[in-house]
C-alpha cells in the first residue's frame, strides 16, 4: 500500500509505516506553512498515486474523497477530524482513524500554566514591573498583585475525556479537589466526584470546558450555566468555542459577575469584535489557540496513529476506538 502523509510525522514512524505498508510518500503541510487546500490535495493524490492518505488539517473534502473513492484508509492526526467529510468516506466505505488525546498533556500543562498566571496576577505585575513602577521602599507590588493558591480549590470538568482526566491527574497533587460532569464516562476513582452539571457550576472555584463539537454541545454552556458560577470562580475553555455562549460569557466578565476566564479558542479564528472584547479584557488571560501546540504532540499523534494502524491491519482489530465511522466497515469496498 502506498500512503501519502501531509501531517508532520518523525522518522522512526515514517520508517515503520514503511515497513508494515511499502512506501510512504511525506508531503508535510508545513513546509509551505498552511493546510493543503483540496486541489493542491487532489493533485498530490493524483502525483503520487497514493492508496492511503494521513493528514492533519488539510482540506479533506466530499470533492477529495469522490475524486478518490478507492482510498485504503484516511487517517486524521487529530482529535476531532472536523476538517474531513466523513460522510461521504462512509457512504464511500472508506475507514477513517483519528489520535484522541494526542495533545492531552499540552493541553494540560497550558490549563496549569495559564491558571496560575491568572491566580497569581503574573502578566500585570510583569507590566507593571517592566514599566518602572517600582519605588524604593514601597510594597505595592506584594500588595497589589496578591492572589490565591490553587491548592484547595474545588475543579470542575464539564466532559472528562482524556484532556480532562489529564488535567485532573496533574492537579489534584496541589491539592485540589476534582469534580466532573460527562454522561457517558463514570470513573471508578474515588478521588474523583461526579456531578450534575447545574451542581458543577455553582460550587467549583475552576470551571474547565473539554466537550466535543456536535448538536448536543453547540451552545450548551449559556447564560443558565454561567449565571450559576461563584463570584470569585474561573471559567476555562480550551476545547472549543462553539459549546460557548460568548455573549453571556462576555457579560459575566463585563459586569464583574465571575473573577474571570482563560480562554484559548473563539467563535471566529481570526477573531471578530466580540472576540477581541474578551481577549483584551482585563480579567481574561487569551492566547491563540496554541494549548495544543507542541512538538511534543507531533510526536504523539504519529505514533497514536501507526498504533491504530497496526491494531487494525496486522491485529485484525475492527473495533478500535480511534476508527471514527465504524459505519464504513458494512459497505461494500468500491
Amino acid at each position: 500500500m502506498k500512503i501519502l502523509i501531509t501531517a508532520p510525522y518523525h522518522q522512526k514512524a515514517l520508517d515503520a509505516l514503511q515497513v508494515q505498508f511499502g512506501e510512504v510518500i511525506y508531503k508535510p503541510w508545513k513546509l509551505q506553512e498552511r493546510a493543503y487546500n483540496q486541489e493542491e490535495l487532489i493533485n498530490l493524490l493524483k502525483e503520487s498515486q497514493a492508496e492511503a492518505l494521513i493528514t492533519e488539517h488539510d482540506e479533506v473534502t466530499s470533492e477529495v474523497i469522490e475524486a478518490y473513492p478507492h482510498l485504503q484508509f484516511i487517517g486524521v492526526c487529530r482529535g476531532t477530524p472536523s476538517n474531513v467529510a466523513i460522510a461521504t468516506a462512509t457512504e464511500k466505505g472508506i475507514p477513517v482513524f483519528n489520535t484522541p488525546a494526542r495533545n492531552a498533556q499540552a493541553v494540560a500543562e497550558m490549563f496549569i500554566a495559564n491558571l496560575v498566571n491568572l491566580l497569581r496576577n503574573t502578566l500585570p505585575a510583569v507590566q507593571w514591573l517592566e514599566s518602572e513602577n517600582w519605588e524604593a521602599g514601597a510594597h505595592t507590588s506584594y500588595l497589589q498583585f496578591k492572589g490565591n493558591e490553587i491548592a484547595g480549590k474545588t475543579i470542575g470538568m464539564v466532559g472528562f475525556g482524556a484532556v480532562g482526566q489529564t488535567i485532573a491527574n496533574l492537579v489534584r497533587h496541589f491539592p485540589a479537589s476534582i469534580q466532573y460532569y460527562d454522561p457517558f464516562y463514570t470513573t471508578n476513582d474515588a478521588g474523583y466526584k461526579k456531578v450534575e452539571l447545574e451542581e458543577l457550576f455553582k460550587t467549583s472555584d475552576v470551571v474547565s470546558i473539554h466537550l466535543p463539537v456536535n448538536k448536543e454541545t453547540e451552545r450548551m454552556i449559556g447564560k443558565d450555566l454561567i449565571s450559576l458560577m461563584k463570584p470569585d470562580a474561573i471559567f476555562v475553555n480550551t476545547a472549543r468555542a462553539v459549546v460557548v455562549e460568548r455573549e453571556s460569557l462576555l457579560y459575566a466578565i463585563e459586569n464583574n459577575l465571575i473573577r474571570g476566564a482563560i480562554l484559548d479558542v473563539f467563535d471566529h479564528e481570526p477573531p471578530d469584535e466580540i472576540d477581541y472584547k474578551l481577549i483584551r479584557h482585563p480579567h481574561v488571560l487569551a492566547t491563540p489557540h496554541i494549548a495544543g501546540a507542541t512538538f511534543e504532540v507531533e510526536d504523539h499523534h504519529a505514533d497514536i496513529m501507526n498504533n491504530n494502524l497496526h491494531n487494525f491491519y496486522v491485529k485484525g482489530d475492527k473495533s478500535i476506538r480511534q476508527l471514527v465511522n465504524k459505519e464504513a466497515l458494512n459497505i461494500k469496498s468500491h
